[in-house]
């Protein structure tokens, strides 16, 4: 097999990714500390075609050096906006109709492999702390929350990494 060069991989431009139709998704980042997950969270928002990235708290902004090392240029491709408070952010997607989905490990979560996405419906996905997770203030008032099934020691995944399971899964879905 030949690998395929950047040419034939038909990548759009910014400006044409910027017309393109995206999933009804938007990603909340809940105090994120680490700017290289953030950079992971754009370019994979990007690759899946996420409609907008919302940043809260102590979680880094772009530009940002630390961002672009792992987003690659994606910081420049995914809509963004930047709350001071998560529940600020909560409370301004619930006003715009999307329905609020904490990734956590919480009591009555829908295991991914039994969620199914309504084609008729807009997502705010909330993603927690790499240390502390979802806030208990934002679990507190979510729709509903979705679990990765783990089977492993740890059942913990990177945030990130979580991200691209659950980005995959909507798109899968609703594309």
């Amino acid at each position: 097999m030949r690998k395929l060069s950047n040419e034939e991989l038909g990548r759009p431009t910014i400006e044409e990714y910027a017309e393109r139709e995206k999933l009804p998704v938007v990603v909340v980042l809940d105090n994120v500390r680490s700017a290289q997950n953030v950079g992971s969270f754009f370019r994979t928002a990007d690759a899946f075609g996420v409609e907008h990235i919302a940043l809260a708290g102590i979680t880094s902004t772009p530009p940002n050096r630390e961002i672009h090392k792992t987003a690659l240029g994606a910081e420049l491709s995914v809509a963004w906006s930047y709350y001071p408070t998560t529940l600020e952010c909560v409370a301004k997607l619930r006003e715009e109709g999307y329905k609020i989905i904490a990734i956590e490990q919480i009591e009555g979560a829908t295991m991914l492999d039994e969620f199914r996405a309504a084609s008729d419906t807009k997502y705010a996905l909330v993603f927690g702390n790499e240390v502390e997770g979802v806030d208990q203030a934002i679990a507190d008032i979510v729709d509903g929350a979705i679990e990765i099934p783990q089977v492993g020691t740890k059942h913990s995944l990177n945030v990130s990494v979580s991200a691209g399971v659950l980005m995959w899964e909507f798109f899968r879905q609703l594309r």
